[in-house]
């Protein structure tokens, strides 16, 4: 569970969620000095205003642990469901009043569901919605609290290449014996063959993004956070072959706005 996937959409559907609880405690319907609230009626309070924080819970769970699945229906579908109920509920209930007049606790509720339901819908469509929540913080060293000079492919290692470009020979000046100057650091090298004209590199992702198995499996293995580094070690077609800091392998399908080490 990674909390900085979280994105400013959650933070909507967090803070609509917190407003719809708020809301329960108001009075429903008034009735001058009087008029009861959600909790005066169980049934109105689980059957609607808890539904609709349960579906904010499960939008948000969604986000922070992708491919978890109920019945094969992925949680935030359920979510999603669920908000769009609440604000069926609030919307008829509204134009269906009698006799009687909307309470706070019914207006602030309609405007809460629909804040609530809007953002989990827009949150993966709207770009502004889709930017962490947090921010991505500073990247750290990959696998060792100190710096490394001279490995390949490390984080600030002068040896750059553009993505793609032609590979390096790991260590130093042909016909050196050992590869390199005596001292140099040896880095570790990738693991599985990788194409004649792939260089291995260091990257971290600007956003969360899942990370699938190689064997074309859809439901994530692993989810890369922002603020870590992670080893490229082949090139799958538009996607990479990545490794994490715990050895496991996957492809990352959206490479778009990764950094470079």
């Amino acid at each position: 569970m990674n909390i900085r996937s979280l994105t400013r959409g959650d933070g909507v559907v967090i803070g609509a969620a917190v407003l719809l609880f708020i809301a329960s405690f108001l009075k429903t319907y008034d009735f001058g000095s009087d008029g009861p609230n959600a909790w005066d009626s169980l049934n109105f309070a689980f059957g609607v205003y808890l539904v609709g924080i349960l579906g904010a819970g499960l939008v948000v769970l969604s986000r922070l642990q992708p491919g978890r699945k109920i019945a094969g229906i992925d949680l935030g579908q359920f979510g999603l469901a669920a908000t769009v109920f609440v604000v069926w509920f609030f919307f008829w209930t509204l134009v269906d009043l009698g006799n009687a007049s909307a309470g706070a606790g019914l207006i602030l509720g309609l405007i809460a569901a629909l804040a609530l339901a809007g953002a989990a819908i827009a949150t993966p469509l709207v770009p502004a919605l889709k930017a962490p929540l947090a921010g991505a913080p500073r990247p750290q060293q990959p696998y060792s609290a100190q710096p490394q000079q001279g490995g390949y492919g490390y984080p600030g290692s002068q040896q750059q290449q553009p993505y793609g470009g032609q590979p390096q020979p790991f260590g130093g000046q042909p016909g050196q014996p050992g590869g390199g100057q005596p001292g140099a650091p040896t880095p570790a090298a990738p693991q599985g063959p990788a194409p004649s004209d792939f260089s291995p590199f260091w990257f971290a992702v600007p956003v969360a993004r899942p990370l699938y198995g190689e064997d074309g499996s859809p439901a994530p293995i692993a989810e890369l956070a922002p603020g870590t580094w992670y080893l490229a070690v082949e090139q799958r077609g538009q996607g990479l072959v990545a490794q994490t800091q715990d050895g496991r392998r996957g492809v990352l399908q959206d490479t778009s706005g990764i950094q470079r080490g």
